[in-house]
């Protein structure tokens, strides 16, 4: 999870909203954490579950992780700015988003974590659009992702 996190930080676009799937403990926070240090973060990478959300700041790179888990209600997100943080701009990382169903901005990649035996995992990728596309175009080309 940490290698495909670090490839796929590498392939995705400023702008990228990337919902990502998976029970409990199948390493969706694991890939996320993968991800920013791939992209050169050094600090501690810590799961959301309270906060709903930890931004990272990466050069001129602004990224959101999002964890919806304890969500009760959509609506909630608005109290949370959660508009502002979908700017066009910014990497959007959500787990969870059923959870924000409603209020979420459409996701242009969808990551898809199962398990498939007690210490591997199964991954999904499907592209919402011409970003989730070019996305996985680039994995594709790297090596990192056989749809």
């Amino acid at each position: 999870m940490l290698a495909f996190g670090a490839r796929l930080g590498a392939a995705l676009p400023a702008g990228t909203v990337v919902y990502l799937h998976g029970p409990l403990g199948a390493g969706k926070t694991t890939l996320v954490r993968g991800l920013l240090h791939g992209l050169s973060h050094r600090g501690a990478v810590k799961s959301p579950t309270y906060t709903l959300v930890e931004p990272y700041e990466l050069g001129e790179r602004q990224i959101y992780h999002f964890d919806l888990y304890r969500l009760t209600d959509a609506e909630e997100l608005e109290y949370l700015g959660i508009r502002d943080y979908f700017d066009g701009d910014s990497l959007c990382l959500v787990e969870w988003p059923e959870k924000g169903a409603g209020v979420l901005p459409a996701a242009d990649l969808e990551i898809f974590i199962d398990y498939k035996g007690a210490d591997q995992r199964s991954l999904r990728l499907q592209a919402m659009g011409e970003r989730g596309d070019r996305c996985l175009n680039a994995l594709s080309k790297s090596g990192a992702y056989r749809a």
